[in-house]
């Protein structure tokens, strides 16, 4: 039997680790902080999102987005750095600010996302739904512009069950969002999208990784580098000693960047930073129950258990993990206009965290230059959705399985 270190502790990490047992391989975790899933996989938006998967490179998004920086509470912040690595990743996600670009990436991202559905349906019959607070809740996002309502409905969609909905229809359909009404435009549902949460969701998984016959376990470590030599990865320098496998899976999120340089692998991913809010849901509120976009302006909202979660914004500031104030205060405000019954937003929780992200939003799978070091990195802000999915293709790659359909787009470019 063969033995691989998965590197990553996260929702990417503990997928990862899950499939490769299942195809036959020891398996060894390492994850630096004392509680697995407790990075971007915390308080991410817990929306699984497997039909909403446009790409955030696209025509017109440039000057979207030079728009936004001037917004006090707009969606993106920009913070030059004096980082190669940062103007590199712009440049990317230039290049691919094209509509030829954006629907090929789409498609690929399409078929990802129905293969993580169908792939969290097998963990589903594993793992009690009740434990990380499962809901098959549905999605609709919400427009406010007419102009850009009009354009999604008239855009060729995945799904042919979507329901277009008048404004009138989308708060009977969802009454929390009452108060935004004279707002919208209109909104897009679909069936078959899902909430949870995902922190415990990681915890959940991690419970039947200990129980498996071929997990190694857990060790608490930073890994530092890795050791090459003649065409392979022969260690893996941690803080808990020296590491050896058969084969390295690297999926430790952002951090993944600087690991791969160690092996001289360069990996176009950059952390665009996230927030959350997490206010409790008393008896009297009126709470969501439908997964909601707001479209424009970039949030997101989902009922975990009996908590509101919101998700939103893009911060361009390196690794930078503070929670400002500012952005905080501004997220807020627009919840409370928006849905200002749905929670009891006295008692909100921010939490920020970093989405490893591509320039093109394609997740990177499969091979290295070395034949025992793989990769399962850069989901960006759709993590949780692609998880399932992603390790179910590293582990085919890594078996040397033929995988369901083109790896084109999702490896290594």
């Amino acid at each position: 039997m063969q033995d691989v270190i998965v590197i990553g502790g996260g929702v990417i990490g503990l997928t990862s680790a899950w499939w490769l047992l299942e195809a036959g391989y020891g398996v060894t975790l390492l994850e630096r902080e004392a509680v697995l899933g407790s990075a971007a996989s915390f308080r991410n938006g817990g929306q699984l999102s497997y039909r909403y998967v446009s790409p955030l490179a696209d025509q017109g998004v440039p000057l979207k987005a030079v728009q936004w920086m001037f917004q006090a509470d707009g969606p993106l912040h920009f913070r030059p750095e004096a980082d190669l690595r940062q103007w590199r990743w712009l440049a990317g996600f230039l290049a691919n600010c094209t509509a030829a670009s954006n629907r090929k990436t789409t498609a690929k991202l399409l078929e990802l996302g129905e293969l993580s559905r169908r792939a969290m349906g097998e963990l589903e019959m594993l793992i009690p739904l009740e434990s990380f607070s499962w809901r098959d809740a549905g999605k609709m996002v919400v427009y406010r512009s007419k102009k850009v309502f009009d354009k999604a409905v008239a855009r060729p969609d995945s799904e042919d069950a979507r329901q277009v909905l008048s404004p009138a229809e989308c708060v009977a359909r969802e009454p929390a969002l009452a108060a935004a009404l004279p707002q919208l435009a209109g909104g897009i549902f679909n069936q078959g999208e899902a909430v949870a949460d995902c922190h415990a969701f990681c915890q959940a998984l991690a419970d039947r990784l200990r129980e498996h016959p071929r997990f190694r376990g857990v060790v608490n470590g930073e890994a530092r580098r890795f050791v090459v030599d003649s065409g392979k990865v022969i260690g893996l320098d941690t803080s808990a000693g020296m590491l050896t496998a058969d084969s390295y899976v690297l999926a430790a999120g952002i951090q993944s960047r600087d690991l791969a340089a160690s092996a001289d692998i360069y990996l176009p991913l950059y952390p665009l930073k996230g927030y959350s809010l997490t206010a409790p849901i008393r008896a009297s509120d009126c709470a969501l129950e439908i997964s909601v976009t707001d479209f424009e302006r970039k949030v997101l909202y989902a009922r975990i258990g009996d908590s509101l979660r919101v998700a939103a914004m893009v911060d361009m500031v390196g690794e930078d993990l503070s929670l400002d104030a500012k952005r905080i205060a501004g997220l807020t405000r627009q919840v409370r206009a928006t849905m200002p019954n749905a929670a009891d937003y006295d008692r909100i929780s921010p939490w920020a965290g970093l989405r490893p992200a591509t320039p093109d939003s394609a997740p990177i799978i499969g091979a290295t230059r070395y034949s025992n070091l793989w990769l399962n990195v850069g989901q960006g802000p759709l993590g949780f959705t692609f998880a399932c999915g992603s390790a179910k293709l590293l582990a085919d790659c890594v078996s040397g399985k033929a995988p369901p359909f083109s790896m084109d787009g999702l490896t290594l470019r």
